[in-house]
């Protein structure tokens, strides 16, 4: 007998992790309203992911297992993504709710984090225009270790079939995009919501840097939201009076247009100088030459230079000396480097037809 371990994403794009002996018979049950519990109230309900197991004991366990783990890590899990899976799995805690039938736990999910450590900002794209900008806008939140994106109203309505391709590949950002009505919805659950613009717009409230804005999200306890307005206008007086800071690009004053990707990277990049993520590995310099091999340097260049007459006037022979051996020193250059510029005034003086 074949048992199997399956998840379901909900209409209010949450997942619901189950087991059953019979997939098509439980996942029908669900998506009718049969099952009382979690799904019950969140229909419709898409099968995302399921994996078939030779013993309940076994199904059940990966139920269990992934109920546990983070949303980023379950959509990692749908997405076939094993080293995403991998490098979440001491990422977050997650917090369970309310109980389901024949379910290990509880399934709501609320990304928790540990003492003194806050959580990633949301991003909120407030009016987007074009679904190439909100593609590109998650691009450049993924980049910088951002993963949570909600849009209120975009006008073009959502799912929108050009932010993918726009997205380079930031898929998980776009699948986990959730849409509102309103700034304040979208902002319920935080604590600190900042507006970028570069006007005030006539509210009085305290403007930041980015740079400063990060320094404020990591040392404050609590969810906080960036908002960024639409791509020609941007946020209107009524979204920034919903905000309780102001952040603000110092920009040349004769030229002060971001776009809504960039505007996102500048504020992700100073977030993430507070987090542990990848950079390109450092790699080390050659020492400098041995002093011998730089002398041999420069008095091979000193002989030619002897020998097509440079040296003139001879009064003015010693400081022309220190004023080339100065600029040959000046650069520390390495052993190679050095062999390779003995290598060139060779070349030069014994000139070769090709």
């Amino acid at each position: 007998m074949t048992f199997w371990a399956y998840m379901l994403r909900c209409s209010d794009n949450s997942y619901y992790v189950g087991h059953t002996d019979d997939l098509d018979v439980r996942i029908a049950q669900h998506q009718s309203g049969a099952l009382p519990g979690y799904t019950q109230k969140r229909r419709p309900v898409d099968l995302v992911w399921s994996e078939a197991f030779p013993e309940r004991d076994q199904a059940f366990a990966a139920e269990r297992q992934i109920k546990g783990w983070s949303r980023l890590k379950k959509q990692a899990l749908i997405d076939g993504n094993w080293a995403a899976v991998s490098r979440l799995g001491k990422r977050v805690t997650v917090l369970r709710d309310e109980a389901s039938p024949s379910s290990a736990s509880p399934q709501d999910e609320r990304n928790t984090f540990p003492p003194g450590i806050a959580p990633p900002p949301v991003i909120v794209l407030v009016r987007p225009q074009l679904g190439e900008n909100i593609g590109k806008a998650a691009r450049a939140m993924l980049n910088f270790g951002l993963t949570e994106l909600r849009l209120v109203t975009p006008r073009d309505g959502w799912p929108n079939p050009q932010a993918g391709p726009a997205a380079s590949g930031a898929d998980i950002v776009l699948e986990g995009a959730r849409v509102f009505d309103s700034v304040a919805e979208a902002t319920a659950d935080c604590a600190h919501v900042y507006a970028t613009t570069v006007r005030k717009r006539g509210v009085t409230k305290p403007v930041v840097t980015p740079e400063e804005a990060a320094r404020g999200i990591h040392g404050e306890p609590g969810r906080s939201a960036i908002l960024f307005g639409p791509e020609r206008s941007g946020l209107e007086t009524d979204d920034v009076a919903v905000a309780r800071t102001i952040v603000t690009v110092p920009i040349n004053p004769e030229f002060g247009s971001l776009n809504l990707a960039q505007a996102v990277i500048l504020v992700a990049y100073e977030w993430s100088k507070g987090m542990a993520l990848a950079s390109p590995p450092a790699v080390d310099l050659d020492p400098p030459a041995p002093q011998v091999e730089l002398e041999g340097l420069i008095g091979h260049l000193d002989r030619l230079l002897d020998e097509s007459g440079y040296y003139f006037p001879p009064d003015r022979v010693p400081a022309t000396r220190r004023t080339l051996r100065g600029l040959l020193t000046k650069p520390a250059w390495n052993a190679q480097e050095v062999r390779t510029l003995r290598g060139v005034l060779s070349a030069l003086e014994r000139p070769r037809n090709r």
